[in-house]
């Protein structure tokens, strides 16, 4: 059960990685870009599972009432998803400027 946030939002976090991966056309491309590309989506994977799992165990679970359990255990997965994206739209976007910075063309 630690990883269902994760696997839920695994597909939007591809699409997400691909985009960067993909866009924009206009930057330089060559094999630093690249490398700095897959570090950038390494990082961002990276920190999207530390911050799930981090949230994961972070969030306290409501006590059973005599009326039995209370619908705040959905709060177990929503948490760690929203820590998982967050921490990788962060680094993701921490990485486009920087690329943005570095790789844009330069008029000549």
């Amino acid at each position: 059960m630690r990883y269902l946030a994760l696997m839920l939002l695994a597909p939007w976090l591809v699409v997400l990685g691909w985009a960067y991966w993909a866009y924009p056309k206009s930057l330089l491309r060559n094999m630093t870009r690249r490398a700095f590309d897959v570090l950038a989506l390494v990082a961002a994977t990276v920190a999207a599972i530390q911050s799930a799992l981090l949230a994961f165990d972070a969030v306290e679970l409501p006590a059973a009432d005599q009326f039995g359990p209370k619908s705040g255990a959905i709060w177990q997965q929503v948490v760690p998803a929203l820590y998982g994206y967050g921490a990788f739209l962060a680094v993701l976007l921490i990485a486009l400027v920087v690329r943005q910075l570095v790789w844009k063309k330069r008029p000549q």
